[in-house]
């Protein structure tokens, strides 16, 4: 007896609500896209990408306004390298990839 009253004290008030809930439910209207991320608002800030090809070699160069700060080359046989104007003095140098700047030391501990 005790499990029958204390069933129906459960699912009463469970129906009870279910019972209140309207049943002419409208779907939301789909949400706003994306605003761009800062500093790209508009095209004329975005980069500018040249591909240059030579034989199976692939360059490209990235623009901002004009400038160049980044070459990404694509050699024939080998890993894609970048060639980055960190600086913006016209000085590029050599990134194995657009990671980390972070390299730790390395030593030879033990050689056989």
């Amino acid at each position: 007896m005790r499990r029958l009253i204390a069933a129906l004290l459960i699912i009463l008030p469970i129906a009870a609500a279910a019972a209140d809930r309207p049943n002419n439910l409208q779907p939301l209207p789909d949400a706003p896209p994306p605003p761009p991320p800062p500093g790209l608002t508009n095209d004329a800030n975005a980069p500018q990408i040249t591909i240059k090809k030579r034989g199976q070699e692939k360059v490209e160069e990235y623009r901002v306004h004009g400038k160049l700060y980044m070459i990404k080359v694509t050699p024939a046989v080998g890993k894609p390298y970048y060639l980055v104007d960190q600086l913006g003095d016209g000085t590029f140098a050599r990134q194995e990839g657009l990671g980390s700047n972070i390299h730790p030391p390395m030593w030879v501990v033990h050689e056989w």
